[in-house]
């Protein structure tokens, strides 16, 4: 009887370490080579104005409007989005001030759908079609329209269930902090409410 727990426990802990959304696919990993190449741990940084495309400082700002520390979550989304041959709402159709909360709206409508996005049910599905290969937003809204949302990419990862459930996927972001590796609840812990039922996913197919 023991030997049988034993064995039981084993091959549950297995599984709960074996990936939770399926293996990297050669997608996938060229997925990961573009987000590693954007260097987002240098640039995109918070408190400074930057080139939404390049993430480079072109003029020394310590907020933006409305008196927000300026951080480039959006802009960030937006330049890799364009680097990949997608597009999401960015400028010029809209500044940079509030625009993950707009993009989470764009997101949604119609003519996000149009230009081939669509929404996603939940953490397990983001990751497992980030592994494939494809392009996985989390976006957060703020319900107060003045104040600023949050917008991750999920990066492809072999976490396990475990991992997923705790943590979230994996992602990567410009924010207060900018991180090329990171969690997703971490990302959203500034934004009260937000995760882990207050954030939507969407997918876009890459070719």
């Amino acid at each position: 009887m023991i030997r049988a727990i034993l064995i039981l426990a084993f091959f549950s802990g297995t599984a709960l370490a074996a990936p939770c959304c399926g293996p990297i696919m050669p997608a996938g990993q060229h997925l990961s080579q573009v987000l590693d190449a954007s260097n987002v741990e240098h640039l995109w940084l918070a408190r400074e104005h930057v080139n939404w495309q390049t993430g480079m400082r072109d003029r020394p700002i310590r907020t933006e409007n409305h008196g927000h520390i300026a951080t480039h979550c959006s802009a960030f989304i937006a330049a890799i989005s364009e680097q990949l041959g997608v597009y999401v709402l960015r400028p010029p159709q809209h500044g940079p001030v509030l625009l993950a909360n707009a993009q989470n709206k764009w997101l949604s409508s119609a003519e996000g759908q149009t230009q081939g996005w669509r929404r996603i049910v939940d953490a397990r599905s983001a990751q497992s079609l980030a592994n494939q290969g494809k392009l996985v937003l989390i976006s957060y809204a703020n319900p107060d329209p003045h104040r600023p949302g949050h917008i991750v990419i999920v990066r492809p990862s072999e976490k396990s269930l475990t991992d997923l459930a705790n943590d979230g996927p994996e992602i990567i972001q410009a924010g207060m902090t900018n991180h090329n590796q990171w969690q997703a609840s971490s990302a959203f812990a500034h934004h009260p409410g937000a995760w882990p039922n207050g954030v939507s996913y969407f997918v876009h197919d890459l070719k």
